[in-house]
């Protein structure tokens, strides 16, 4: 039995959860459910802030509400005690996009930390103390070397910078731009690092800018690339990597997902310049595979726990829902 759900029950199956209610967190006491077929029961050990929760609380990006925000995070399943992480997207498995391998994208998908509280998965984010997790779920155990401040981004921003690499295609020896220092352009500048590109690094925050140059970046020189990826999302810095591409360049966009200014595309450039334009929303289950991997293996190698500050608990949450401090990338809740 889960201490915690004895603590507050006093042995009755009941947790807590830190509920959105779209103008503020609200702490309740929860009853768990009792588990249908292939459901996993997890102990959040910690989630750490993404961005898009942070947009989601200041009314930037829509969501469904009441709910349990909360899509990266770390924990235990309930009764065999494995440190997992899991996947944001649960795809039905049976629509035309699962079949063609584009589950992130199923015409059916649920999503961890997306979904409505009063509805049919109400512990469905990471902000709470149990998770339930619906059959389907991608789950990946997580290495005990890896600290939970490590392992928690796994699940979005790690394995989305996984499923841009992909995209970019080989990157050894290649000339690498990365738009955006926030921690999906962090990320991305290790692990092109490691994989044997030369890294530079765009960003207007020079706090960032330091702490990408500490993961294997280097200040941008406006020089011409091969690759270029954006995390950031802007307008303006999408027209200027599609400017810096060499022939046979490649851009991946990863940070668009808000509605922005169209940016101008001159199709002869393309043309000429045997350019690739491609875009990556969410991730496929070997992408984190790919990314529990890749923090095991750099986890002596890189300051990761450095960029994440020091946990809250979840009476803390609403504190944490800013952007972080200066000098950090991610918040954390250890629930």
């Amino acid at each position: 039995m889960d201490p915690v759900i004895g603590d507050l029950s006093g042995g009755g199956r009941r947790t807590r959860a830190a509920v959105w209610t779209g103008t503020g967190v609200e702490l309740r006491e929860v009853a768990l459910p009792d588990l249908d077929i292939g459901e996993l029961l997890v102990r959040v050990d910690l989630a750490t802030v993404c961005g898009s929760d942070l947009h989601t609380v200041s009314g930037r990006r829509p969501a469904p509400c009441p709910s349990v925000l909360g899509h990266e995070a770390v924990g235990r399943v309930v009764g065999s005690g494995q440190r997992v992480v899991w996947g944001v997207t649960v795809a039905c498995g049976r629509c035309d996009r699962c079949e063609t391998g584009r589950t992130a994208k199923c015409r059916n998908v649920r999503k961890v930390g997306h979904e409505r509280y009063d509805g049919a998965w109400p512990l469905s984010g990471g902000y709470a103390q149990h998770i339930v997790l619906p059959a389907g779920s991608c789950v990946v155990p997580m290495p005990e070397i890896v600290p939970d401040t490590v392992a928690a981004p796994a699940a979005c921003a790690t394995a989305t910078v996984m499923a841009a690499l992909e995209q970019a295609g080989d990157l050894d020896g290649r000339r690498v731009l990365i738009c955006g220092a926030g921690m999906l352009g962090v990320t991305a500048t290790a692990a092109c690092a490691v994989a044997g590109a030369r890294v530079w690094v765009t960003d207007p925050d020079p706090v960032r800018l330091g702490i990408a140059e500490r993961f294997g970046g280097r200040p941008d020189d406006g020089a011409a690339v091969d690759i270029a990826i954006d995390f950031s999302g802007s307008s303006v810095a999408v027209a200027r990597c599609l400017d810096r591409l060499d022939v046979g360049g490649v851009l991946v966009l990863a940070g668009s997902v808000t509605p922005g200014p169209a940016v101008p595309l001159d199709p002869e450039a393309v043309v000429r310049r045997w350019l690739t334009v491609t875009g990556v929303h969410n991730y496929e289950p070997r992408h984190l595979e790919q990314a529990v991997r890749f923090l095991a293996e750099t986890v002596g190698i890189y300051p990761w726990d450095e960029v994440v500050g020091e946990p809250v608990g979840l009476d803390g949450l609403a504190e944490a829902l800013v952007p972080p401090a200066a000098g950090l990338l991610r918040a954390a809740v250890a629930p």
